[in-house]
């Protein structure tokens, strides 16, 4: 009897060990975020529509934020889909939701206030917390001095709980947070005088300038910051794992590097003075000339933003102009570049941008095969300013530095020294003067961003952006949109 009562309670025990030996393995065989996104065979992004994060063109999305996306997305073998949220708030509560992205990638800088909202990757870009005020007005110089003012920032972000913490000593201290503006609209209250002062990042600040000739930095609130993606709290840690590791290698092996030299390394090259004339040219001139841009591009396959860019560069769209070199016309042709491209009459606008379209084009086709876009269609434009020869010099003496030839990153680098003796001694084609085309091209750069921006079809409310509307060599044409300035 007992030996029965024993076997009954030994195998009692071999069946509960075996439920939980079965539990735990179950358990173990749980996916991790990580291999989740590898299963999905999609990696769902949340992001702001802006200058400095993401936006949509006629040739697709681009942005900071976008690019680095895409690239982390690339690492995992998997597909990017982006998704854009109204407010900051909006953002963190579809980052916690059950069906919520897997990361946002939005020019976040971690807060306190949002510890427990997310969880934060290493930081990719160092930016500066910058109190801007309107030119003409005083310009406060401390945090005392913001006493009194009409402040309106952001609902939510970082600079919001800046002036929460500077209220504490500064009881008087007042200010209006709001989840229905964008960085782009407070600079654009500053500037026709609504409010007195707002809060911005440096980076904000670069690339938005243009449209706001008004604005002026007052002072540096905070310059230790940075800006990082952003995982919800509940996940494990295996997806924050592998942003980490990504972004330490994009930091390691320049990819980090190239992209800021992409979309910020030619943002202040214009000045107050710059941006405020490109801008109302953009409203008074781009117009007469818009359309033999656009005819133009459709004739060669090239952005017409780009052919008006480099117009601009040339002229400010003036079909007169003459340079004391000799060169003539809205694209500034020489004579004998307009001969060869089939151009007649050098001060007749569409001839002139038929003319320098063909001639880009072409310089664009003649490059070698290892120079790669974006690279490609900047060392194009080198090559339009300066000549084949000088650029091929360039590659040279970068390559003898130890530098990537087929970067501009490094090339831009070098071009200079084609102006001094030690150096252009030893190419081909001798002097030039290097740090022009160098100029030449980060100012193209800096219109082009502007262009591409003011003309873009715009998101509406918080939507998954549809990658298929705007394929590369579909519709070049843009619609007629009224620049945002």
């Amino acid at each position: 009897m007992l030996s029965l009562i024993a076997l009954r309670l030994r195998h009692s025990v071999w069946l509960l060990a075996t439920v939980l030996i079965l539990l735990l393995s179950a358990c173990g065989e749980q996916p991790t975020a990580l291999e989740r996104v590898r299963e999905e065979g999609v990696l769902r992004v949340i992001t702001r529509n802006s200058p400095t994060t993401y936006y949509q063109d006629r040739n697709g999305e681009t942005g900071f934020e976008y690019d680095l996306a895409e690239r982390f997305a690339k690492s995992l073998g998997v597909k990017l889909e982006l998704e854009t949220a109204d407010s900051l708030d909006a953002l963190y509560a579809r980052l916690n939701a059950p069906d919520g992205p897997h990361l946002a990638a939005a020019g976040l800088i971690e807060s306190a206030s949002r510890s427990s909202l997310a969880r934060f990757s290493h930081g990719y870009l160092d930016v500066t917390l910058q109190v801007v005020h309107r030119h003409g007005q005083p310009r406060p110089t401390k945090p005392e001095q913001l006493v009194g003012k009409r402040i309106t920032v952001v609902k939510g972000s970082v600079h919001a709980e800046r002036l929460a913490e500077l209220k504490q000593r500064l009881p008087e201290l007042q200010y209006t947070e709001s989840d229905e503006v964008e960085v782009v609209d407070l600079l654009g209250m500053l500037d026709e005088g609504q409010i007195d002062l707002t809060l911005v990042g440096s980076n904000e600040l670069a690339m938005n300038q243009f449209s706001f000739p008004n604005v002026r930095v007052a002072f540096d609130l905070d310059s230790n910051q940075h800006l990082a993606w952003a995982v919800a709290p509940g996940a494990d840690a295996s997806l924050l794992q592998a942003i980490n590791a990504f972004l330490d290698k994009a930091q390691a092996d320049k990819t980090l590097q190239q992209l800021k030299e992409r979309y910020y390394g030619h943002a202040e090259v214009l000045g107050y003075v710059g941006t405020y004339t490109f801008a109302r040219h953009l409203q008074q001139r781009l117009p007469r000339y818009e359309q033999h841009f656009l005819k133009a591009a459709e004739n060669y396959k090239v952005d017409w933003r780009l052919l008006a860019a480099i117009g601009y560069q040339e002229s400010m769209w003036q079909p007169e102009a003459t340079s004391k070199t000799g060169v003539r016309g809205l694209m500034m042709l020489t004579q004998r570049t307009a001969q060869a491209m089939g151009v007649v009459n050098r001060l007749d606008p569409r001839q002139s941008i038929r003319g320098g379209a063909r001639y880009f084009t072409e310089v664009h086709a003649g490059l070698p095969d290892s120079i790669k876009e974006p690279d490609r269609t900047w060392f194009a434009l080198a090559a339009y300013n300066v000549g084949g020869g000088h650029l091929e010099d360039a590659r040279k003496l970068t390559a003898a530095a130890g530098l990537n030839p087929n970067k501009w990153l490094d090339v831009k680098k070098i071009l200079p020294r084609l102006s001094q003796k030690q150096w252009y001694t030893k190419t081909r084609y001798g002097y030039a003067r290097g740090g022009e085309p160098v100029h030449f091209v980060n100012n193209i750069r800096r219109y082009y961003d502007i262009l591409t921006w003011v003309t873009q079809p715009q998101l509406e409310g918080s939507q998954v952006a549809d990658r298929g509307l705007h394929q590369p060599g579909v519709d070049k044409t843009p619609p007629k949109v009224e620049p945002r300035l």
